[in-house]
């Protein structure tokens, strides 16, 4: 049998607009409120903004694990997590969230393994599997070629660039 990975998080409303949340593995309280259309404070965090963080956040250190897994490098990563809630007979929910999954390589021949890399990471992200409403995913892939970096003046026509040239001192 595995072992379980317990979680804790704490949160509590005193008075005001804003409650505090803390967890047992990270040292900072948030301030969390409603959102602004439901009487919640501006600049703060709230819950919907922290469901869909904890969506792309969980994607996110999911990915590096099946990249680091897979030995496949990659230069950067970046994922937007949209959703908007609405109301319905039962109350407020989320219809949908769309995740864009934003990866940049250096070579053009790795495309194909990372998209395959992006879908297998979204299937594994445990957060998303754990939510019932519907999720839309697109992967994207941006290749930047290596810079090629030159450690010494290039001379142009007896003169080196980027240097001014004295011509009292010659």
């Amino acid at each position: 049998m595995e072992e379980a990975h317990p979680f804790r998080v704490v949160a509590w409303w005193a008075s005001g607009r804003t409650g505090i949340a803390n967890s047992s593995s990270a040292p900072n309280a948030i301030h969390f409120t409603s959102p602004p259309a439901f009487g919640g404070m501006d600049g703060r965090w709230t819950p919907e903004d922290l469901l869909l963080c904890a969506v792309a956040s969980c994607y996110t250190t999911t990915f590096r694990a099946v990249a680091e897994s897979s030995k496949f490098e990659y230069k950067d990563l970046q994922v937007e997590v949209d959703g908007a809630i609405a109301k319905s007979e039962t109350g407020y929910h989320f219809g949908e969230v769309f995740i864009r999954a934003n990866l940049t390589i250096s070579h053009e021949q790795e495309q194909a393994r990372a998209i395959k890399l992006l879908q297998k990471a979204k299937e594994l992200c445990l957060v998303s599997r754990a939510l019932s409403l519907e999720q839309r995913f697109e992967p994207r892939v941006q290749v930047v070629e290596p810079r090629v970096e030159v450690g010494h003046s290039l001379s142009v026509v007896g003169k080196e660039v980027g240097r001014r040239s004295n011509p009292k001192a010659q």
